[in-house]
């Protein structure tokens, strides 16, 4: 691994706003409980916009969603991650003269993230109007030894100034979301989520407690401060916000620094959020801040040796890699009750709902190199299982369960049903993550617990969704991927995964049963579950509809696609892209565009469902008349390049991918990361280039090498073992680096790896 890698760093900061919000994102602190945005400390001048935030995962309020008919099963209430507190607010002061960015003249400064140290830090070298200079750095980090931790380093010294330094330090909880009434990927309209009820020193550490408006939660926040020279220090209430004022004298070439620890608890997680919250600052002041960073770095060292990837010879691309993997770690929900957003916990994008991107995009990294947070994953979905029964009644289903598409506490939070709640492969999405988890663990005892529950009760829902016509099992207004087409019969990739998810429902019940029959006939009880059931469910996939054209040779998107007239690209001016913002969706859907892969994407995860020629001709033609409006689309067209020996087109779709939100290419990263295109850089080129496929049958392997790339490596967990797989220029190795032999396919062919093999690369 190569540690400048694990440095991002931007130097002399433009104060350009739109380039002060991208770096809110871009150097934002996160574990997966908690993250905060990472905004100048001292703030900006009025007039400048900015999205000042600190949120926890899975901490939501209710929202109402006003339907414009009140039609049955629409949904008029969602629920809306929040800015729980503003703890990262410091003031600097020199002989009275106020530190600001936009004052005074600023001679150097530069932000960095450490990705092997687990923090950011902003220097400043900062010249006031009276010409006293200081060099101002300030080390953040979100803790992953301790979730709830958040930590400011704030250390000023003096280049030539003599005098009083004066740090004041804010606590607020009267804070509010951010809002945008032109986007519909942020919320439109602001609220009060968020209900100071008391604002309190207790010792040294100020300690706020606030209510949500709706929901019933309620969110605690404890601030304590250490000095590193001795000084007046002060401590009030004031309209609600705790201040903290610290003096002290400065001398050239003297430094003084100021740490500010943060504490978050809620009552989803803790009986009593202000006891735990005193508690947890009482367990920080004990650790020491020094400890704190060598538990950081030892444990981003331990994530590292797992799931590094290596690229050889592209520098700025290897970057790019390491910053998404990164990101995902610092995304992702730790326990049951979190998941992932589609901003992560980066921004208030998409409100901190969690979609499909977690189970098709981003599970396959952490159960390829991080099972314990898949399997959390996992807990977390059947968390929400009785939510999800609910959901299929309401949409007028007697049995089993439909997940929402859009949620954080389980209740559906998409208010346009044709490309929300119609999304039914969702289901699918989250039996395959599912499966894979057991293909690669064979952790049966997670089945048991939650995972075949799941299983079947998300199969029950298909039997009912679909219906049998003409010998065949057709399941009809549904909406598949692709956003830009809407309430079909037969999307392709609902029903080839329909399939898949029925004929491991059938196969799980069997083989659960001999596994272990008593904790299996436990589960059974629970929901009770027939044998008849299980017939119906082999039934319904060996009938299952899926659409082909012949003349064509492709899987035709659903029924109606190819009738559609074809959609410009070329001729549509490039500012009317995204179009889901410039044109009718009704237009849309009249027309044969794609946002993103459909049917594209389920021959990736099922390629053993068609051809070899059905599967490249379908990517030919739906390469034509897909815009990549979505985040989620170029990594999955990388993927089936790589599969269809488009090595050259592979490439540039996955640059397209990777350097999506390093180099903000879709320009709208200051609203937060683009998660599920983290998962999706891994997978084009683990499942891309490395050409990695997880099935029944064990694992498969068969690499290329872009010839840009000098070579590249990646780690895997299968089973036991973890392996390593090294590509270079004319061949490649499988190492196993822990675990028992295992069998394995490469090109096709079986190998038995024991400790080394070394392949001629095709």
């Amino acid at each position: 691994m190569n540690n400048d890698n694990l440095r991002f760093q931007v130097r002399q900061l433009s104060l350009d706003n739109d380039d002060l919000m991208l770096n809110e994102t871009l150097f934002h602190n996160a574990n997966g409980y908690l993250g905060v945005r990472s905004n100048f400390e001292e703030g900006y001048p009025d007039g400048y916009l900015s999205i000042r935030g600190q949120y926890i995962n899975g901490f939501y309020d209710f929202a109402e969603m006003k339907q414009a008919e009140k039609l049955y099963g629409l949904v008029e209430e969602k629920q809306t991650m929040l800015n729980v507190a503003d703890t990262q607010g410091i003031k600097l002061y020199i002989n009275g003269e106020e530190f600001s960015m936009f004052d005074g003249e600023v001679v150097e400064s530069s932000r960095t993230l450490d990705m092997g140290r687990g923090w950011s830090m902003r220097e400043v070298l900062w010249r006031s109007p009276e010409k006293h200079e200081v060099r101002i750095t300030v080390k953040r980090m979100a803790s992953f030894h301790l979730l709830p931790l958040f930590t400011i380093e704030y250390e000023v010294e003096s280049v030539n100034f003599d005098g009083e330094l004066r740090l004041v330090s804010t606590h607020i909880g009267n804070v509010q979301n951010y809002f945008n009434p032109n986007d519909p990927r942020v919320a439109g309209e602001t609220f009060q989520y968020i209900l100071p009820v008391s604002a309190e020193f207790v010792g040294e550490t100020s300690l706020l407690v606030s209510n949500t408006s709706k929901s019933g939660l309620q969110v605690a926040s404890a601030v304590r401060h250490e000095c590193s020279k001795a000084g007046q220090e002060s401590r009030f209430i004031e309209d609600g916000t705790a201040i903290y004022e610290w003096k002290t004298e400065l001398a050239p070439g003297e430094k003084a620094t100021l740490v500010k620890y943060t504490v978050l608890s809620d009552s989803i997680r803790s009986a009593s959020c202000r006891d735990e919250a005193l508690k947890l600052m009482e367990r920080v002041s004990a650790i020491g801040l020094n400890r704190l960073y060598e538990e950081q770095e030892k444990y981003l060292t331990e994530y590292w040796e797992n799931c590094a990837v290596n690229i050889y010879g592209d520098d700025e691309l290897s970057m790019a890699v390491y910053f998404n993997l990164y990101q995902l770690i610092q995304s992702v929900g730790k326990d049951a009750y979190s998941n992932i957003a589609a901003k992560g916990l980066s921004g208030e994008g998409y409100e901190g709902h969690y979609f499909w991107d977690t189970e098709m995009y981003m599970m396959p990294f952490f159960s390829l190199t991080n099972p314990e947070i898949a399997k959390s994953l996992i807990r977390y979905r059947h968390n929400i299982l009785d939510q999800a029964r609910d959901h299929a009644r309401l949409m007028g289903h007697a049995r089993g369960a439909l997940y929402p598409w859009r949620t954080i506490m389980g209740k559906e939070c998409s208010g346009y049903f044709p490309s929300g709640s119609a999304q039914y492969h969702i289901n699918g999405d989250i039996a395959y993550a599912i499966i894979t988890y057991y293909l690669l663990t064979k952790d049966t005892e997670l089945m048991l617990e939650c995972g075949a529950e799941i299983l079947f009760e998300t199969a029950r829902l298909w039997l009912d969704a679909g219906h049998e016509h003409k010998g065949k099992f057709h399941i009809h207004n549904v909406t598949g991927p692709d956003e830009y087409t809407c309430l079909v019969n037969n999307n392709y990739y609902t029903n080839v995964l329909a399939q898949y998810h029925l004929q491991w429902a059938s196969k799980f019940y069997h083989l659960l049963q001999e596994q272990d029959s008593g904790a299996f006939s436990k589960v059974i009880g629970k929901i009770g579950l027939t044998e008849a059931e299980i017939a119906a469910f082999r039934e319904a996939a060996e009938r299952m509809y899926l659409p082909y054209d012949e003349e064509l040779d492709i899987n035709p998107q659903d029924d109606s696609f190819l009738s559609k007239k074809k959609w410009d690209i070329a001729g549509t001016p490039k500012d009317k892209f995204p179009l889901l913002l410039h044109y009718h969706p009704l237009y849309l859907y009249r027309h044969q565009v794609c946002k993103q892969p459909d049917t594209v994407l389920a021959h990736f995860i099922l390629e053993d469902a068609q051809k070899l020629s059905t599967i490249r001709n379908s990517f030919n033609y739906y390469e034509k008349i897909t815009t990549h409006d979505s985040s989620l689309s170029t990594c999955i067209f990388s993927i089936m390049a790589s599969k269809l020996g488009l090595h050259d087109k592979a490439y540039e779709y996955f640059g397209e991918s990777s350097k999506l939100d390093l180099f903000n290419t879709h320009k709208n990263t200051k609203d937060g990361i683009h998660a599920a295109n983290l998962g999706g850089t891994y997978m084009a080129i683990v499942y891309g280039f490395g050409g990695l496929r997880v099935k029944e049958q064990g694992l498969f392997i068969a690499p290329a090498l872009p010839d840009l790339w000098e070579g590249y490596d990646f780690k895997i967990r299968f089973e036991d073992s973890l392996i390593q797989i090294v590509v270079r220029r004319g061949a490649f190795e499988v190492l196993l680096l822990k675990g028992t032999t295992k069998e394995i396919h490469i090109y096709g062919e079986k190998h038995t790896l024991k400790d080394r093999l070394q392949v001629e690369l095709k």
